[in-house]
C-alpha cells in the first residue's frame, strides 16, 4: 500500500485532526471551482453508478511495451480524450470496472492496464530484474503510453497507481493533461523509507516489515489470496465485498511474477533490497520530491484503514489547479471500487479544469 518519503505526512494525530480543513482551503487557493466533495462548477454530472453494477470488463487487449507485455482493458471511442486508471496492490484493474463504463460514456478512451505482476502482464524476457520499485513502474507507464501512440493523457489512480501517477506527473509532465491521486502525494525514496516512524505508524506498516523476512516472503507465496484478503478487510473496515468480487481480482495475483514484484517493492523502500540500476536516474530525481504542476484532485476516504498521509501535508506539493475531496460514507482504501461515482465525478471535473 502507500506511503511517503515526508515524515510529518504519517502523524496519525496531525492526520485525524487537519484533514478536512487542509482539503478545503487548498481548493480554495489553488482555484478549482467547487468544493470538496462535491462536482467543479460547469462540469457536467456523471450519471449515478451502484458499486458491483458491472461485472467485468470485455475480452482485455496485450501489447508489447518497453520490458513487458501489458494486459489490458480499453472502453470508450478510440479518439476520445485518453484516462489512464492504475490500480495498487493486492488489487487489480477491477477496481475500476464501474468506472471505466461511466468516463466512456462521458466520451473518454478509458485504458486500465494491469501493471507489472498482475494479471495477464508479463516480462517479454526472462532475466529482467523483476524490480517493484516505483521508478519502474513510472517508466512502465510511459513506455505503455508510447506502444499506444498516447501523447498525453489524464492519469488516475489509487495505492501503486497513484503514486505510479505522481511519478509520470513529476517527472514527465508533458504527457500528463491531470491528475486524480487517491491519498495525495506518494513520491518517496530509500533515505527517508530509513527513518522512523512515530510506534503506531510503524504498527500500521506490519506488512511491509514481515515482507522484510523470508518467512514473510514464503508466507504471501503461499497464502497470498487469503493475506490478500486480509489487507481488503483491515484498509476497507466498512466495504462488505463478497467472495465473487475478490476472487474476480484475486485471480490476478496468480502471476507467476507477483510475488517477487511484491517483495521486492517493499523491501526496496526499507533499502533492504537494490534496485535496478538502469532506473538511478530517475530515483535521484524523485529522492527530490518534486513538485507536481499538472491540475490535481486528492482524494480520501472517510474509512480507510490503510496508513495515508494527511492533505494539510501534501498540498504543497501540487503547484497547479488543485483541489482535495473528502468522499463519506465508510469509504475505504480501494476508493474508486468502493465510491466509482465520485471517483469518476472527479476525473471529469479535472479534465474539465486543464
Amino acid at each position: 500500500m502507500t506511503t511517503i518519503g515526508i515524515s510529518e505526512a504519517i502523524d496519525p494525530a496531525r492526520r485525524r485532526l487537519l484533514g478536512a480543513a487542509a482539503g478545503a482551503v487548498a481548493a480554495a487557493q489553488l482555484g478549482f471551482a467547487a468544493p470538496a466533495n462535491a462536482q467543479a462548477g460547469g462540469t457536467q454530472s456523471v450519471p449515478a453508478v451502484k458499486p458491483g453494477t458491472h461485472p467485468s470488463f470485455g475480452p482485455l487487449k496485450q501489447i508489447d511495451a518497453g520490458v513487458l507485455n501489458v494486459g489490458y482493458a480499453e472502453a470508450g471511442p478510440a479518439n476520445g480524450q485518453p484516462v489512464i486508471l492504475l490500480h495498487g496492490w493486492p488489487y487489480d484493474i477491477h477496481s475500476f470496472v464501474d468506472v471505466a463504463p461511466v468516463l466512456a460514456s462521458a466520451g473518454h478512451r478509458v485504458i486500465v492496464p494491469h501493471i507489472r505482476g498482475y494479471g495477464t502482464t508479463r516480462f517479454l524476457a526472462s532475466d529482467t530484474f523483476r524490480t517493484g520499485q516505483p521508478a519502474a513502474t513510472g517508466a512502465d507507464l510511459v513506455a505503455f503510453m508510447d506502444a499506444l501512440k498516447i501523447d498525453k493523457a489524464t492519469l488516475a489512480g489509487f495505492d501503486w497507481g497513484a503514486r505510479t501517477a505522481n511519478i509520470v506527473a513529476a517527472l514527465w509532465p508533458e504527457r500528463v493533461k491531470a491528475m486524480v491521486s487517491v491519498s495525495g502525494y506518494l513520491i518517496g525514496s530509500q533515505a527517508a523509507g530509513k527513518m522512523p516512524l512515530p510506534p503506531q505508524a510503524e504498527f500500521e506498516w506490519w506488512y511491509q516489515f514481515y515482507f522484510a523476512t523470508e518467512r514473510g516472503r514464503l508466507g504471501y507465496d503461499k497464502n497470498r489470496r487469503e493475506f490478500s484478503k486480509l489487507i481488503w478487510q483491515l484498509a476497507s473496515p466498512k466495504w462488505d465485498f463478497d467472495d465473487a468480487t475478490f476472487n474476480r481480482s484475486a485471480a490476478a495475483f496468480d502471476n507467476p511474477d507477483h510475488v517477487d514484484i511484491v517483495i521486492h517493492n517493499y523491501r526496496w523502500r526499507l533499502a533492504l533490497a537494490d534496485g535496478d540500476p538502469k532506473y538511478d536516474p530517475l530515483e535521484k530525481r524523485l529522492a527530490e520530491f518534486p513538485v507536481i504542476a499538472v491540475p490535481t484532485i486528492t482524494m480520501e476516504g472517510d474509512a480507510n484503514g490503510a496508513p495515508h498521509p494527511d492533505p494539510s501535508a501534501y498540498a504543497k506539493m501540487f503547484s497547479g489547479k488543485y483541489q482535495h475531496r473528502l468522499i463519506k460514507g465508510g469509504i475505504g482504501h480501494n476508493l474508486p471500487q468502493e465510491a466509482p461515482q465520485a471517483f469518476a465525478q472527479a476525473v471529469v471535473d479535472v479534465v474539465a479544469e486543464s
